[in-house]
Formats: structure tokens, C-alpha cells, sequence
């Protein structure tokens, strides 16, 4: 097999010109024969103006590329396309596919032995992943990390799960338009991701536990030195790869990976969507991801890590607690530990290196946990046939067996519109329900689960409400939130049904969310919905394709014609 600058010529039709051009047009950049007969490793910048996630990334690429000339292979780095949460419009997830396919073609393309994806912000982690799992190229992945701590007032902040709720406090009257301007500029005091157990920090823990990233890198907050020698030894361990040919992310990426990652997303009190984008990466491998599964799991495993939201601390107290690392050894023998990882060895290696620190209280013992299950449990039901999700560890537990009214809103745009009208037909113990905002729906499935409690309730002191959607929320979020709700309303799902005023019951010991109306109602309901015109398709571009070929929450969100058949080569 080629090799280094030999590798995936252009097809000139000359193979030795091919390597002539490509040699001569290089070294116009100054390089020596020496250094273009060493293995390549490739490196992505997903650096951007837009992305204050990413704002370390300069300098992780050139720790990763001093890593890896240490160690005797060239370094080549290249751009990606960049997505941040708060920047990306209609929704980041909207552009998570695009960002793999994008990172997928572009190590196909370009000659490389290995290589090191950096990324962080929610759907970039996943977006590499998703694409080092088709290419099948030996790949390290080093996050960008977690902020640091904020403070206001004696208290420490979080981006995001603070932001959330001092803007609820805001909305309720609470807080006043100047402190509310004071905090926005003290909830994000330095570059990188959110602080708190979000979807960032969910995707960082998976990865290191999937065995794709070193030991610690989950962790490590953004400004830290620390991180940046962590880059260092991932450019080091990236061309040691590059010259053994492995491990390759199907050597890494089995059946038992995944259900470690799991079990970690349970016990960490991860974010909902790492569940989409597991399935989404199991997807592009020759197996699959199992919602039952994951509900199995969270019977079982407790959550151990005391972050926010669904506990008090945040991602720099869980660093300096042992990290992964700790949390595996404390998961025992819910762990496979003879899975691999790009560190060399096995996970049972890294966990006899794991740090014991005297005193901490971030990572719990499986004798004291924080919540006695998981994070999250899936429901069926008849509005749910193919599975929802429930953040069951950020819920409240008055509120997980509950029967409502339906307050019902169309869109986004119908909610924004009417929350807080205070001639809204709304009561405390009423149940919120937002459809038409699943992948096709929105399109892209934004995080709009998280729907606001309408402001004259949040006035009388009401904190949370059962909401239900075919929508996603941030993994920063809390409340008794549905979420996933699959098939979702716009392919037709029950969701579609509902209508404001219907009894709704939520049964979470029962794993179920169901409409309270009877079989010949729900069937006249369908009829007349098989009667509604469909949506316009839109008329060109990448978002006629997202709409072609989006797969539902339960398949990861994926397209189509990206998912690996079992029996399929990289």
C-alpha cells in the first residue's frame, strides 16, 4: 500500500508524473525531500472567527504538529468546516452531517498515513467521528476542552445550565435588565466549551472512553498548559500510528465500545444528544445502536459525576477529581476494560494509572451516587412508537409520573409567538407540547425541547413543567423534558395528533408517554391527517438534500445513504 506524499495520486494518468507535480508544487512551500519522504499526518483546523469553542485550536495545531516532528513524521495541516451552537443557522445539527462529510473527503483526498481531528463545539466532535469511522484512516481526536469557571456574586457560573436558569429568573421578574447584563459577561470567561456536562463535555467523555482520544483529554480546560502538551502527545502517538497502520477506528469501534460509551454517558448524566450521535457513529461501522439497550443500561448504572445539570460542579472539579480515568475505575465491572485505545493497550491500563485524590467529592463511589439510575431512560407509548428520550437525572421527581392537559404549539415560531401571551390557556400542571421541530420538520431538529415556562406561571413561582417534543434540547439543560419523540410530527407521527386539551400521561417507572384518547379517536385523527398537504420541498442545495434523506432521531440523524451496511468494507 502507498505510503506518505505516494498515497491517492492524482489521476493524471501518469503515476510518476503525478508524484513529480505534486512534489514540485509542495515544495513551494519550502519543504525538503526529507521532509516529504516521512509518513504525513494530517490535522484539522477547524479554527473560526465564529467559533470562540475553538479558540484555543491555533495552538493545539501546533503543539500536535510539534508532537508530531518530535517524532519523526510530517505534519500537514488542513481546514474543515468550523460549527459553533450559537452561531449556526437554523440549528448545528442542521450542518453536523455536512461537517462530516466535508472532514470525510478531505482525508480521502489528501495524502496522509493518520490523523488528528481537533474539534469541541456540540456537533464537531461527532461530525470527525462520524467521519473517521467511514475513512477508516488511523485517527486521534483531541477535544479542545472545557472553559473555565465564572464568577457573579460569590457564585460560580456555567455556561450553559447557568445561563439557562438566570434567564429564567430573568424572564420571572427576578432579575433585572442591568445584573442580567452583567451576567452575560461573566457566564463564558474563556475560550473553549461548555463547562458543565453538555453535549460537548458528553461527546469528549465518549470519545476518550471509545479509546479515540488520550487519557485526561475529556477533561483538561481549554487555557490549561495542560492542554497543550496533551496536543503534543497526541501528534506523537498520531505518527506512531502512522507508522504501524493502527489502530484504525474499526479496530476501536466495536460492540462492546459502545456500550462502554454508554454506560459512561449514564453515569456521567450526559447530554441527550450523545445518544443521536452515537447511533449516528455506530452507524457508519457495521454495527448498530440499541435504544433498549441504553434504557438497560440506565437501570443499572447510577450517576457518579456530580456536574451540573444534573449535580453542583462543573468540568474543571471533574479534571481534578481523576477524570475518566477515575470514573472508569469506579464503574468497576460495568466497564469492558479490555477494550483498545489509541494510547496503546487497553482501557485496564489506563485505569491502573488512574489518579486517586484524597478528599474529592466530583466522582462519587457506586455506594454513594448522585442519583441511584442513570441519566437518561427511553419511553414508548402511543405517541412514542419508535422511542423518546428522557433526561430522567435533570427531571423533577414530582413530575416523572404526571397526567396533563395539552397545551399544543405548532413551530417554534408558534410558540415564540404565544408563550407568553397572558391570555394563554395555561396552568402549572398542564403539559407543554412543541411538534414540527424533528430533523425534517425545522429542519435540522434544533434545541427548542426546552421549551420556556410561560412567563405569568414562571411569575408564580412554577420552576418546571412536562414538556414534550419532537425537538432536541442542550445537554446543558434541565427539567422534565421529552424529548426525540419518533417518527416525528412532519413524516406523520402521533406527535401530529394531539391536540390542546387532551390528557397526556407521562410514566416513567412504565417507560411510557401516551395520548389518553381512545383507538377510534386516534384513527379519525390519523384519516384526516393523510388528508394534509405536505410541505414544500425546498428547491435546491444542501437543504434539499437534508430533507431527501434525513434519517429520525432513533437512526441518528443521519443521511441515508451515508449509514454502512453491516456486511459493507470501509
Amino acid at each position: 500500500m502507498a505510503k506518505g506524499l505516494r498515497k491517492g495520486l492524482t489521476s493524471y494518468g501518469d503515476e510518476g508524473f503525478a508524484l513529480f507535480l505534486r512534489k514540485a508544487f509542495i515544495k513551494a512551500m519550502g519543504y525538503s525531500d526529507d521532509a516529504l519522504d516521512r509518513p504525513i499526518v494530517g490535522i484539522t483546523n477547524t479554527y473560526s472567527d465564529y467559533n470562540p469553542c475553538h479558540g484555543n485550536a491555533p495552538a493545539l495545531i501546533e503543539a500536535v504538529k510539534r508532537g508530531v516532528m518530535l517524532s519523526g513524521a510530517m505534519p500537514m495541516v488542513f481546514p474543515t468546516i468550523s460549527i459553533h451552537e450559537s452561531f449556526a443557522h437554523p440549528t448545528s445539527m442542521f450542518l453536523r452531517n455536512l461537517m462530516a462529510m466535508d472532514t470525510e473527503e478531505m482525508i480521502r483526498a489528501q495524502p496522509m498515513d493518520a490523523i488528528v481531528v481537533i474539534g469541541g463545539c456540540d456537533k464537531t466532535l461527532p461530525a470527525q467521528i462520524m467521519a473517521a469511522a467511514s475513512v477508516d484512516l488511523p485517527t486521534v481526536v483531541v477535544p479542545v476542552g472545557p472553559m473555565v469557571v465564572g464568577h457573579h456574586k460569590g457564585e460560580v457560573l456555567g455556561a450553559c445550565t447557568d445561563c439557562r436558569r438566570l434567564w429564567s429568573a430573568h424572564r420571572a421578574g427576578e432579575i433585572d435588565e442591568a445584573e442580567i447584563e452583567t451576567v452575560n459577561s461573566r457566564l463564558a470567561p474563556s475560550v473553549g466549551t461548555c463547562m458543565v456536562m453538555g453535549t460537548a463535555s458528553t461527546m469528549a467523555c465518549i470519545t476518550e472512553t471509545l479509546g479515540l482520544s488520550l487519557p485526561m483529554s475529556a477533561t483538561i480546560p481549554a487555557p490549561h498548559a495542560e492542554r497543550i502538551r496533551l496536543a503534543e502527545a497526541s501528534g506523537a502517538a498520531a505518527a506512531r500510528m502512522a507508522v504501524d497502520g493502527g489502530p484504525r477506528p474499526s479496530e476501536l469501534l466495536t460492540p462492546q465500545a459502545f456500550r462502554n460509551a454508554t454506560v459512561v454517558m449514564q453515569a456521567i448524566g450526559g447530554s441527550t444528544n450523545g445518544i443521536i450521535h452515537l447511533t449516528a457513529i455506530a452507524n457508519r461501522t457495521p454495527h448498530r445502536y440499541d435504544l433498549d439497550m441504553l434504557d438497560e443500561i440506565g437501570r443499572k448504572v447510577p450517576v457518579l459525576v456530580d456536574l451540573k445539570p444534573s449535580g453542583a460542579h462543573y468540568m474543571e472539579h471533574f479534571h481534578h477529581a481523576g477524570g475518566v480515568p477515575k470514573l472508569l475505575a469506579q464503574l468497576g465491572e460495568l466497564i469492558d476494560l479490555d477494550a483498545g485505545t489509541v494510547a496503546g493497550g487497553t482501557l485496564r491500563d489506563i485505569v491502573a494509572r488512574a489518579e486517586d485524590v484524597p478528599g474529592q467529592d466530583v466522582i462519587r463511589p457506586r455506594s454513594a451516587p448522585i442519583k441511584a439510575e442513570g441519566s437518561m431512560a427511553v419511553l414508548y407509548g402511543n405517541l412514542a412508537p419508535g422511542g423518546a428520550i428522557i433526561k430522567q437525572a435533570a427531571a423533577s421527581a414530582r413530575l416523572l409520573q404526571h397526567t396533563g392537559r395539552a397545551v399544543v404549539f405548532d413551530s417554534v415560531e408558534d410558540m415564540a409567538a404565544r408563550i407568553d401571551d397572558p391570555e394563554l390557556d395555561v396552568g402549572a400542571d398542564d403539559v407543554l407540547v412543541l411538534r414540527n421541530t424533528g430533523p425534517k420538520g425545522a429542519p435540522g431538529m434544533p434545541e427548542a425541547g426546552y421549551l420556556p415556562i410561560p412567563k405569568k406561571l414562571g411569575r408564580q413561582g412554577v420552576k418546571d413543567m412536562v414538556r414534550i417534543s419532537d425537538a432536541r434540547m442542550s445537554g446543558t439543560a434541565f427539567g422534565t423534558i421529552v424529548l426525540h419523540i419518533t417518527p416525528e410530527s412532519a413524516v406523520g407521527g402521533p406527535l401530529a395528533l394531539v391536540e390542546s386539551g387532551d390528557m397526556i400521561r407521562l410514566d416513567l417507572a412504565g417507560r411510557r408517554i401516551d395520548l389518553l384518547i381512545d383507538d377510534g379517536e386516534f384513527e379519525r385523527r390519523r384519516a384526516l391527517l393523510r388528508t394534509s398537504p405536505a410541505p414544500a420541498m425546498p428547491k435546491r442545495g444542501y437543504a434539499r438534500l437534508f430533507q431527501q434523506t434525513v434519517l429520525q432521531a432513533d437512526e441518528g440523524c443521519d443521511f441515508d445513504f451515508m449509514v454502512r451496511p453491516p456486511d459493507e468494507a470501509p
